[in-house]
């Protein structure tokens, strides 16, 4: 072992070069994950920080008991307490401050008179508690609020609205309220909760907005007499609170805050990088693969020159891996080192683009340290594992032949077994998206059409590089035509090379591809089923924006140019014990504006104990018209209703529609979030329009759009998702690009006397700077053609598996435009990959590149 060690090391520091590639690759990927797992642990450090200075001198919550979470909700609606409980904890023995939590939707309009926030984050109102421990924001600047109308806010939310203290503005609550702003607060030491903004309001605004009246509250706050520990305090309330009314200790509390965090954002966050982490390194895998394959195909007459003077087959095998290993470390260190320079500049660059992380210093947690590294290392000689076994096989009769390259094509079983491979992955996806629907059986299919890629690259290189390559010959000429022949020499080696570019380009091509679906899906859903002239929205996505005022749709109603106005608000309940989304509308109206499909029953007569479903729902749940169900609301209240309606569609309206006098008992803070007008005959599109923005001007503003605009704005949110994937799969495209690079440098250093002798017998230096480059183009156009027709082929997948999982109907839709620009920057990748190739090759000095052996 220490003779092979040192005959690697020495190799190593003969051909530094040659794992330049490698090395970048290992690098990049490590780094990548490094980054992902500091910022993680950093990220969630820090909100654990924050949350617990803020809540620090909150040493109980009394709250409802029970929550009602929603499909797709990850945190639950829970059941309002009664204010008229703070005397109750008051009396109790211990307490020292109790005072009520009101909280609500509440949307700040900044000075430009655009909304603050609402995408994504919550948009908070609350009332502003008076004592200082109690409330877990500290106020900075002015004073907190004494009169109606007066309200502090975060002053993160008032940097990024152009606010300050003295500004008068509106705050959608949803009804538009006149507010004057006379503090400016911060939160655990921070200008704000993440990206969530705050309203403090008094006690008696934040009854009358942001509750259905006075007396109800989110919990109640409470703290101890010195030397009254947390947990001796909850004991000593819990007997005298009522029924479904709980009380959890500070801790507990913060702690609940802090994985709600966790759940709803850095879960999510920190794995979809992680996703492209593993992408960057599985095209690092190829390109690594690739190296030392043509290394060892390089290195064959000294491999059997070892062999003939008494080396073994392992220490041959041996020597390979320690290379690998070296290089595997190094560059697997170097890249732990550049990840956490990755999480320290995403630190300092977060609050530039307006996102506070959290201040204190980086968390390098172990995992964070011992992940990246070890799977660098596995990535590396896992990649190198088949090349030194193929070099530790290496006869010792192969010493008296010149050096070759690696010239083997695809054999026959190669094909036979990608062939079935193939056949495989297509019968077990279209079973599992088509006859028995299953996720599992469909992801399954995608994984085995991948490998089976990747078996059949080299049984279909040589096809596709004569097919891509044809046009070389006649407007190229002799430089094209010498391309393509060295483009066809290995098919193996082309097919590997190309390996790394096309899983890169299959995975922007699918994101590609199953974004124009959702944007499809997304344009069908609102022509199927919204039959208005104009919707009225708030453009808001996840738990950000406070909606639309009820009293709009009634408003609009009156207009000479309005037929029909309908706003559809959200309620939630437990339907026979799991928690449903309600649509609380007119039903009468609601058919009028909006597509429903085949309607059996009476909408009109649903009134105050009727419901109206879904006909799959229905079907699932085995009802029919003139059934009865139980629903339970977040009051504590149940009532049994009875179906008196089932419709055909529910993509906008949901699958349960009661009436707005049903719901009026069990409502918290009432808003619409979307509403339909139908024009009266006669009334043009612009004249209809105008007519409603002016009243919805007066409603806190909220956007006016046509149906073809709705659709659209409903989509937006697509194009910035894509846009974030596009920007991380560029690390799986540069590591694609590093690698071609790679091949063709070994290639040259191979070719070394070839490319002297087309010197020697004329050609130029442009044409052979030429020749290198469009070979660099055919392998990226074969990666490319074959990334976009797997990304094509698992984007279907991908959407065919969700129509399968959703109740709504998903559309397929390829975007020729976005995909050519893909296979575009695919092929401009090979022309960069191929530049310093082609200028290296270039410069070699004739006479020493025809006497090389």
């Amino acid at each position: 072992m220490n003779a092979s060690l040192r005959l690697s090391l020495s190799s190593l520091r003969a051909h530094r070069r040659r794992f330049a590639g490698t090395f970048l690759a290992v690098f990049l990927g490590v780094a990548f994950l490094a980054g992902t797992l500091v910022m993680g642990d950093t990220l969630r450090a820090g909100f654990d920080s924050m949350f617990g200075s803020a809540t620090a001198g909150t040493d109980a919550v009394v709250r409802g008991a029970d929550t009602i979470t929603t499909p797709g909700e990850s945190q639950g609606v829970r059941q309002p307490v009664p204010t008229d409980l703070v005397g109750t904890v008051e009396a109790v023995p211990g307490v020292a401050a109790v005072a009520p939590d009101i909280q609500g939707a509440g949307q700040l309009v900044g000075s430009d008179g655009k909304p603050i926030g609402g995408q994504g984050p919550p948009t908070l109102a609350g009332n502003w508690i008076p004592d200082t421990k109690l409330n877990p924001y500290r106020l900075a600047e002015g004073r907190a609020p004494a009169r109606s109308g007066e309200v502090v806010v975060n002053r993160g939310t008032a940097d990024k609205g152009g606010l300050k203290i003295g500004d008068t503005t509106t705050l959608r609550t949803p009804d538009p309220v006149r507010v004057t702003i006379v503090g400016l607060a911060t939160f655990g030491g921070e200008d704000g909760m993440a990206q969530v903004t705050f309203t403090g309001m008094t006690r008696a605004d934040a009854e009358k907005y942001l509750t259905a009246g006075p007396g109800r509250a989110a919990s109640i706050v409470v703290r101890a007499d010195p030397g009254v520990s947390q947990a001796e305090l909850v004991d000593r309330l819990t007997p005298v609170l009522p029924e479904g009314v709980e009380a959890v200790t500070g801790q507990e509390a913060a702690q609940e805050n802090t994985d709600m965090m966790a759940s709803r954002f850095l879960t999510v966050f920190t794995t979809f990088l992680l996703v492209f982490s593993g992408v960057a390194l599985l095209v690092a895998t190829f390109s690594i693969h690739n190296t030392f394959a043509i290394v060892v195909a390089q290195r064959a007459r000294e491999n059997a020159l070892l062999r003939a003077l008494g080396a073994s087959r392992r220490q041959v095998t041996e020597a390979t891996l320690v290379e690998a290993a070296a290089v595997a470390v190094t560059a697997s260190a170097a890249g732990l080192a550049g990840g956490i320079g990755v999480a320290a500049g995403l630190q300092a660059l977060f609050p530039a683009i307006g996102f506070p992380f959290p201040e204190g210093d980086l968390v390098i947690g172990a995992l964070a340290l011992t992940v990246p590294l070890v799977v660098g290392v596995l990535v590396c000689l896992g990649s190198a594992l088949l090349p030194a076994v193929r070099a530790g096989r290496t006869a010792p009769l192969a010493a008296l032949r010149e050096t070759a390259s690696d010239s083997s094509g695809a054999s026959r079983p190669r094909a036979v077994t990608g062939a079935g491979l193939l056949a495989l992955a297509v019968t077990a996806t279209l079973t599992g998206v088509l006859v028995t629907p299953s996720g599992w059986l469909a992801g399954g299919g995608a994984v085995l059409a991948l490998i089976a890629f990747v078996v059949l690259g080299p049984v279909a290189a040589g096809t596709a590089v004569r097919v891509l390559g044809s046009p070389l010959d006649r407007l190229r000429g002799v430089t094209g035509g010498l391309a393509r022949r060295n483009a066809l020499r290995s098919p193996k080696r082309t097919a590997a090379t190309a390996g790394a570019l096309m899983i890169g380009v299959a995975v922007v091509s699918l994101f590609t591809v199953f974004g124009a679906s959702l944007k499809a899906t997304m344009d069908q859903t609102v022509s199927r089923s919204f039959a208005g002239d104009v919707a009225v929205s708030t453009p808001s996505f996840g738990a950000g924006g406070s909606g639309l005022s009820p009293r709009l749709a009634p408003a609009l109603a009156q207009l000479p140019e309005v037929d029909t106005a309908v706003g559809l608000g959200r309620g939630v309940a437990e339907v026979d014990g799991k928690g449903r989304a309600l649509t609380v509308t007119d039903p009468v109206a609601l058919r009028r504006a909006f597509d429903l499909g085949t309607v059996r029953g009476d909408l009109g007569a649903l009134g105050t104990d009727g419901i109206a479903i879904t006909r799959q729902e229905a079907d699932r749940r085995h009802l029919t018209t003139g059934d009865t169900t139980r629903l339970a609301f977040t009051d504590g209240d149940e009532k049994t209703f009875t179906v008196r309606a089932v419709y055909g569609r529910s993509e906008l309206v949901g699958d349960y529609v009661i009436t707005r006098a049903a719901w009026a008992p069990h409502r918290t803070q009432d808003a619409d979030t979307l509403l339909a007008v139908s024009f009266a005959d006669g009334v043009g599109a612009a004249e209809g329009k105008a007519a409603v923005e002016k009243v919805a001007a007066l409603y806190g503003d909220p956007e006016v759009q046509t149906r073809d605009e709705y659709a659209q704005s409903s989509a937006g949110g697509i194009d910035m998702m894509l846009t974030l994937v596009y920007a991380l799969l560029a690390l799986a495209v540069l590591i694609a690009l590093l690698g071609i690079a790679n091949t063709l440098n070994l290639a040259i250093h191979e070719r070394t006397r070839e490319l002297g002798l087309l010197r020697a017998v004329g050609q130029t230096r442009s044409q052979l700077r030429a020749m290198v480059r469009w070979e660099s183009v055919l392998v990226a156009a074969f990666g490319t053609v074959g990334g976009l027709a797997l990304g094509a082929f698992l984007g279907w997948v991908l959407v065919r598996a969700s129509d399968g999982s959703s109740d709504s109907a998903f559309a397929f839709a390829l975007p020729p435009a976005r995909l050519a620009v893909v296979a575009l920057v695919g092929i401009a990748a090979g022309v960069l990959a191929g530049l310093r190739p082609a200028r290296r090759a270039a410069h070699l000095d004739v006479l020493r590149a025809v006497a090389t052996e």
